[in-house]
């Protein structure tokens, strides 16, 4: 069992606990004060359940965030006057550095109704970073694009429903630009390279989309139109696949340059565990990638019997990787983001790269899941995205951001709403949840689409975290 369904489990299990002594509750307040109180108090209890308790965070908001970053990384000076942020004289700021500052955030008491936000002012692109409920910790502000107006002493922290204590550190990393170098990313399912990277892919020199799975699974929406499990993941199936193709065509990646492996959504653990054994599709009725191949814009290896097996995966990877020789590999992060698909995708390009002749410079990870806080990034559509909850400050780790400019965003978002997988409208619960929460708790729904993704992903900043950076590749040519 993951971490992540260990802590599910535990959320559900303290759940169960705590409706059973509501309910002992409800029903001593009925027998000694009146019989139609506990009704009121039920329907009173469940909108503020709704509104203020259904989020699943699996740490105390009073946790501090533990980070370490490299050794020798940059640290300017700077001091938190009142609300202005001061660099120490002669302290000078690369423009496209990424910088986090860190300080302690702690929620006045509205602030533990209201989603407390410390906004960045002072110069042209104001932003927001919002962070839990209750707050009162030591937290990763993102100061990224900011460069300017805070090396002309002019940038300012506002806290509201939080104040800002202590002093500040700030951390400045100093990376290459990406986007001038040959870009492969590696999406589990259609969509996730779109979430995590659709910046920096639409914008690199020469990019590069590999889909690992069709993503055919959960396909209830397609049964409604009358279909029967096995079809309507087929068809789920062949629409992402068509999404994992065309959609990068709407950020100018050639057609040549997308690929669709084919391989099972949530098979690909079983895949790697027996390599050459092949694991079939669990609702599919397929043991065969070749219908979710049909659009790929050249053979791969594992076209010659489509058998979904882990070593057909990795002489797949091995065959683009050889063919598009990429710089720099976007991938998920192995201990940030925990689907087991991702997990997975993370280790079979390792292991395809392992021996190879062609070795990029540079990995990036990116995290479209968390373990323990599903709303993370925190906050509304275009704001800035502070850095996830960390408790394990023993490796150290290194964040690169890249800014994103409305324009993009609003280019990000219409990819996101092409793609099948987010179009089918919430659950009449969620809907009435993200009422009751923008009722009461401020909660802003997103502009650009109905799903969570549309106000996770379309944000001010793209953050990754460099895996690897700087080792010369072998015969780069």
């Amino acid at each position: 069992m993951s971490r992540k369904q260990q802590l599910l489990k535990r959320h559900r299990r303290n759940k169960r606990i705590g409706l059973l002594i509501a309910l002992m509750l409800l029903i001593a307040i009925g027998v000694l004060v009146a019989w139609w109180l506990p009704l009121v108090l039920a329907v009173l209890g469940w909108i503020a359940h709704e509104a203020w308790f259904a989020d699943h965070l699996f740490y105390s908001s009073q946790d501090d965030y533990q980070y370490s970053f490299p050794p020798y990384t940059p640290q300017p000076k700077i001091h938190l006057d009142g609300e202005r942020l001061r660099l120490d004289e002669g302290v000078m700021l690369v423009d496209d550095a990424t910088l986090i500052l860190a300080l302690r955030v702690k929620s006045t008491w509205l602030g533990r109704f209201i989603d407390p936000v410390v906004e960045l002012l002072g110069g042209d692109s104001p932003d927001r970073q919002t962070f839990e409920r209750g707050v009162n910790g030591l937290r990763y502000l993102n100061l990224s694009g900011q460069a300017h107006v805070l090396s002309q002493g002019k940038l300012r922290l506002r806290g509201r429903f939080c104040r800002l204590l202590g002093e500040p550190v700030l951390w400045a990393f100093e990376q290459p630009d990406y986007r001038r170098q040959r870009v492969m990313v590696i999406a589990p399912h259609a969509d996730d390279a779109e979430l995590a990277a659709y910046g920096l892919y639409s914008q690199a020199d020469e990019a590069w989309i590999v889909t690992l799975t069709a993503g055919e699974i959960e396909a209830e929406h397609y049964q409604q139109m009358g279909l029967n499990t096995v079809e309507a993941a087929r068809l789920k199936g062949r629409l992402r696949a068509w999404d994992s193709i065309a959609v990068p065509r709407w950020a100018g990646v050639p057609e040549a340059h997308c690929v669709q492996l084919g391989y099972f959504c949530l098979q690909l653990a079983k895949m790697q565990a027996e390599p050459a054994t092949p694991v079939g599709s669990r609702e599919a009725d397929l043991s065969d990638t070749r219908l979710f191949r049909q659009l790929n814009p050249f053979a791969l290896p594992g076209d010659v019997d489509g058998a979904p097996t882990w070593n057909n995966l990795l002489a797949d990877l091995r065959e683009l990787l050889l063919r598009a020789r990429p710089q720099v590999i976007v991938l998920p992060h192995p201990t940030l983001d925990p689907h087991p698909d991702h997990i997975c995708a993370q280790a079979a390009v390792l292991e395809a790269l392992s021996g190879l002749e062609w070795q990029p410079t540079t990995m990036l990870g990116y995290a479209n899941h968390l373990h323990d806080n599903d709303r993370w990034p925190m906050g509304d559509a275009a704001h800035g995205i502070a850095l996830p909850p960390a408790f394990d400050s023993t490796t150290p780790m290194q964040p690169c951001c890249l800014p994103m400019p409305l324009a993009r965003q609003r280019d990000k978002a219409m990819a996101l709403g092409m793609m099948h997988d987010l179009q089918p409208p919430m659950p009449f619960k969620r809907r009435l949840r993200r009422l009751i929460q923008w009722l009461l708790a401020r909660r802003v729904p997103p502009v650009y689409g109905e799903n969570e993704f549309f106000r996770k992903a379309v944000r001010r900043h793209e953050l990754f975290w460099v895996l690897k950076h700087g080792e010369t590749s072998v015969r780069q040519k």
